[in-house]
């Protein structure tokens, strides 16, 4: 059974903060170098410096001492302050898609930390062992959860809503404010006892599926585990054991699945070279050219691709080849190939064609390969994917349709597990809003 319990959350003192948007950022992991600049510009308290503190030539051990200090000394001059009384904090976000205003609803709490062999917490992505490593670091410094980590639980009759819902019946938000992309953060306390437990109740029946944060869950495993080694006291209710979350719906209206468009450097001329014609034996291509009208090219690109999400379809783009190509998967091609190897779910996703038979069949990379921050990077734009390509920023980039919800939900409870970057959950949690300690 999944353990959903309210909290006293810790957050920015309104009486010496005047504006949040001051200093909430995105999670740390989709900071750019600029943006961290920028952050660290904006105000002395923005919550950066604990996230994703400054670098020097000491290492990170030195910033991850630095955010302790920052954390402390905030708390100490009361910049950050604790809630008297435990809450579930329900948030909302507003935002747009195109011409269309969307909401997403969520609640912010602490979940009891299971080990995915449970069923209870469930991922669906692989991590890289360097940045867990990196953010123990950070752990055992500040001992808090500085960002919630988005996931996910099925509520068909939407009655967790509900009960949110009427628990802020009737009341103005505790806070307000509108970030950087223009959308619009709202926060509510849920602090009668009785609420609480009628929604502790319901979400006891539910499996939690992780959406993004999978790096900072199993951190908070690993920190668990180092605390409960290194203090005699240690039992189940030590905060320790729990992980702060921002949790909605799969069924609210508002969650967003955006694709993770790959560019990818170093691959060799040779290889871009004879990248189609190896192609041909697994694809149906077709090309547009663009010499002379990019937007138009671009422009029916999108169009096929998007017309085409129920197939295998994916979109490339070539250094110093002026056409994009749209190459959709033959049929049995992958059952041929990986049918005892991948289950049928993770057959068929868009991003393990890409990585099985593209990457690792077409081009040859190996696991070393896929694990290389700095070969392989990510864009939520296929205009911005393409033309990186163009630009020789990359030397070749893929462009997918986005991964359905259902196909996320199945996977992970076949204890399956998809390719890194399968889903970008759009818009990202927003960090700053609430934070969890982990000391008693």
């Amino acid at each position: 059974m999944a353990k959903v319990v309210p909290f006293k959350g810790i957050h920015y003192n309104t009486d010496k903060i005047s504006s949040m948007a001051d200093v909430v950022t995105p999670p740390y992991d989709v900071i750019s170098q600029d943006q961290q600049k920028s952050f660290y510009n904006r105000h002395p308290n923005n919550i950066v410096r604990l996230i994703l503190g400054k670098k020097d030539n000491n290492g990170s051990d030195d910033y991850h001492a630095r955010a302790a200090d920052f954390f402390n000394a905030w708390l100490s001059e009361q910049i950050l302050i604790q809630d008297d009384q435990p809450a579930f904090y329900r948030t909302t976000i507003e935002f747009s898609m195109g011409d269309r205003h969307v909401v997403r609803h969520g609640m912010i709490a602490l979940v009891g930390l299971e080990s995915f062999d449970k069923g209870i917490v469930l991922p669906h992505e692989t991590t890289y062992s360097k940045i867990k490593s990196e953010r123990l670091g950070l752990f055992k410094k500040c001992h808090a959860n500085f960002s919630s980590i988005f996931s996910l639980y099925s509520d068909p009759g939407q009655l967790v809503e509900s009960m949110l819902k009427n628990g802020v019946s009737g009341k103005a938000p505790d806070m307000t404010f509108v970030d950087d992309e223009g959308h619009i953060h709202k926060l509510w306390r849920i602090t009668d006892s009785l609420a609480q437990k009628r929604i502790s109740d319901e979400m006891q029946k539910k499996t939690i599926f992780i959406a993004d944060g999978h790096h900072r869950y199993e951190t908070a495993l690993n920190y668990r585990g180092w605390v409960a080694e290194n203090n005699p006291d240690f039992d189940d209710e030590h905060p320790a054991g729990y992980v702060m979350m921002y949790l909605c719906s799969m069924e609210d209206p508002g969650l967003i699945i955006l694709p993770a468009h790959r560019i990818v450097k170093g691959v060799s001329e040779n290889k871009l070279l004879q990248f189609i014609q190896k192609s041909k034996q697994y694809f149906n291509i077709i090309s547009i050219p663009y010499t002379d009208d990019l937007d138009k090219a671009k422009f029916e690109f999108a169009e096929i691709l998007k017309l085409n999400r129920s197939k295998n379809i994916i979109g490339v783009c070539i250094n110093d080849i002026s056409e994009l190509y749209l190459m959709t998967l033959k049929e049995q091609v992958m059952e041929e190939m990986f049918g005892n190897e991948l289950s049928e779910a993770i057959r068929h996703l868009d991003v393990t064609v890409l990585t099985r038979l593209i990457l690792m069949e077409v081009l040859g990379f190996d696991q070393n390969n896929l694990d290389d921050e700095k070969l392989i990077t990510y864009s939520i734009s296929e205009s911005d994917a393409i033309d990186d390509a163009i630009s020789c920023k990359g030397a070749i980039s893929f462009v997918l349709n986005s991964t359905k919800i259902e196909q996320v939900k199945r996977i992970a409870e076949e204890g399956q597990i998809m390719p890194r970057k399968s889903t970008y959950f759009y818009p990202k949690v927003i960090t700053g809003q609430v934070v969890n300690r982990l000391k008693p």
